[in-house]
């Protein structure tokens, strides 16, 4: 009996030791931009709530860190393999890939097919490199034109311009109207992007941009010196605000929302902020084409908002799951708010608004979707790529230097 009793305490002492290690609390480091000010910020702060909810022995610790700064932040990180992140915000193809290439970034292959169902493996093209899937994607994004349809209205316009000739005539009406025509950083690299590529992908076309992306075709050709000279163009005729060289992005948005610009370029995960916070009447849209062999929806974007688990993590399938979670809920979350387009399977009967009900017809419509520049490259060509957009904005190079330049030294 004695035998029988120190048989029977050993062994509710290993179940209690096993219980407790199931229960054992687990926190996982989070990072992203969905800073307070982000439009994806309480989208954050409910998921992690409902994750932990189904998931009491884990807590998700979340740091956020504004856009700019963050990249500064995570390619630090990444270099030097010290203190990571467990999960972290990435966006997609040469950002997310410098990563990859680093060992840095658990592959997913294996966990995928449990999800398969609600995202669509076209969505993770962005994230998947050799065939294989590193990222779990949860929005996409457009570059797309707001436009304060009042403003424009005061300068005689009842739509946006169709053509560029007609959005030239259309800044000088607004120019004469004392309307500055369009809002962007000039201190923001990234925001000056998001006025040179769409022009760049309506002179020469997605396939030719992936393509100079990619180093395969030269930047150096007659259509992208034109799309610099428009650009520059802009710019020399008093179309952009001429306090851009001091604004961030975050106080144009807001100038915008107050009705200070005609025009704001950005992307279209602004459709949150913008459509619950203007006071005014506002369409989207797409830049008019420069070159008239090139159709109107080359876009600009793609899947792109992602979540990814680092290979220092202790706890990789905790980590992963939580990852796949969270970007289920981000996919739906940040659609049904407004925030972004949904690379997860959307509710069909979900309310939204007319401006995420005009980038979801935009993204429809597209005939070629090339994501971001700065996205796309990897981390050194899309530091080069950048200053140059810069130098173009500075006047300090012309349209023939511009692709001169950047030919030479992407390709």
């Amino acid at each position: 009996m004695k035998k029988l009793l120190v048989m029977l305490l050993a062994a509710v002492m290993v179940l209690s030791m096993v219980s407790a290690m199931a229960e054992e609390q687990i926190t996982l480091q989070l990072w992203s931009i969905a800073t307070e000010s982000d439009s994806s910020h309480q989208a954050y702060v409910d998921a992690i709530a409902a994750f932990e909810a189904e998931h009491p022995n884990i807590k998700i610790e979340h740091n956020a860190t504004e856009n700019e700064s963050y990249k500064t932040k995570i390619k630090a990180a990444m270099s030097s393999g010290e203190d990571l992140p467990d999960i972290f915000f990435t966006w997609g193809m040469g950002f997310l890939k410098d990563f990859v290439d680093a060992g840095r970034v658990v592959c997913l292959d294996d966990y995928y097919p449990a999800y398969a169902d609600e995202l669509p493996q076209a969505m993770a093209t962005n994230v998947t490199y050799d065939d294989k899937m590193y990222g779990v994607p949860y929005t996409m994004s457009l570059i797309t034109l707001y436009a304060n349809m009042d403003l424009l209205a005061e300068a005689g316009y009842d739509h946006i311009p169709t053509s560029y000739e007609e959005m030239m005539e259309c800044g000088e009406a607004l120019l004469a109207k004392g309307i500055i025509p369009f809002g962007v950083s000039g201190k923001e690299l990234w925001c000056l992007s998001e006025y040179v590529e769409p022009l760049v992908i309506k002179s020469v076309g997605g396939d030719a941009l992936k393509a100079m992306y990619n180093g395969e075709e030269s930047w150096d050709n007659e259509w992208v010196i034109a799309a610099i000279e428009a650009f520059q163009d802009m710019k020399d005729r008093g179309f952009f605000d001429p306090s851009a060289d001091a604004l961030g992005n975050d106080e144009v948005k807001n100038n915008f929302i107050q009705g200070k610009y005609a025009f704001y370029q950005n992307g279209s995960w602004n459709n949150k902020d913008i459509g619950e916070q203007a006071q005014f009447a506002v369409e989207a849209g797409t830049f008019p084409v420069l070159n008239p062999d090139v159709t109107l929806y080359q876009m600009i974007g793609g899947p792109n908002n992602t979540l990814a688990v680092t290979e220092t993590c202790e706890h990789k399938d905790e980590a992963i799951e939580a990852a796949f979670f969270l970007a289920r809920y981000f996919s739906d979350a940040d659609y049904k708010s407004g925030a972004n387009l949904p690379c997860w399977t959307a509710d069909p009967d979900a309310e939204v608004s007319d401006l995420v009900k005009s980038a979801a017809d935009m993204a429809s419509k597209a005939e070629s979707m090339v994501l971001f520049g700065d996205n796309f490259l990897s981390a050194d060509a899309a530091n080069t790529y950048l200053d140059y957009i810069g130098m173009a904005w500075a006047g300090d190079i012309s349209p023939e230097e511009y692709a001169e330049g950047l030919d030479a030294d992407l390709n």
